[in-house]
């Protein structure tokens, strides 16, 4: 009985993705069309030790034809920014830089983003081990778990996960939160869009 169980479960969960691959694929078309997408950000980082979280306002900015994604607040002082596959993160004016290439935990992100800018014309993201998708009302909810292959790489990293909540109905990224260790997270709210 157990094996029939199981059996059931595991025929369902594909036809499970199948669909919320499809709320996603119709929540990031609008992005194929667009050449440079802008939005307002807030940025909130939260540290468990400290009793009110800080905020800063800024800039959401995609360019399509540049592969690019950028994230600035406090006046350009703090910054995300992705250009195909460098990354570099801006914290008080100083430029910390990586690669998807050399850092796996931003492999499966610059995948992720990438494939939302494109409308969903790069590589299927419903076939990673490292990437869930969740419907949740109107949002889909994109959780991205890096998966560190030994304990050395799991120490270095910055981020337990990443999770990008979108709006189904006007394609809009609603939010990014980046998970730190313990309870300390980082999170942009983005609002004010325009799709060009």
């Amino acid at each position: 009985m157990r094996h029939i169980l199981l059996s059931l479960l595991l025929l369902a969960l594909p036809l499970s993705l199948c669909a919320q691959s499809k709320d996603y694929k119709q929540a990031i078309a609008k992005y194929q069309n667009a050449q440079t997408v802008t939005a307002t950000a807030t940025r909130r980082r939260h540290k468990s030790a400290v009793a009110q979280d800080e905020t800063a306002q800024g800039q959401f900015t995609i360019k399509q034809s540049q592969r690019k994604v950028n994230i600035s607040v406090n006046g350009g002082k703090d910054q995300l920014d992705m250009q195909g596959d460098a990354f570099t993160m801006t914290v008080g004016g100083k430029a910390h830089k990586t690669s998807s290439k050399t850092n796996p935990q931003f492999a499966t992100f610059q995948a992720v983003l990438e494939n939302i800018m494109t409308g969903g014309q790069t590589a299927d993201i419903s076939q990673r081990t490292d990437v869930s998708l969740e419907k949740a009302g109107t949002d889909i909810i994109l959780t991205i778990t890096p998966e560190a292959t030994t304990k050395k790489a799991k120490r270095r990293m910055m981020f337990t996960s990443f999770v990008i909540t979108l709006d189904s109905k006007t394609s809009e990224i609603k939010s990014l939160r980046m998970n730190e260790k313990g309870q300390n997270y980082t999170q942009y709210d983005f609002t004010n869009y325009r799709f060009q």
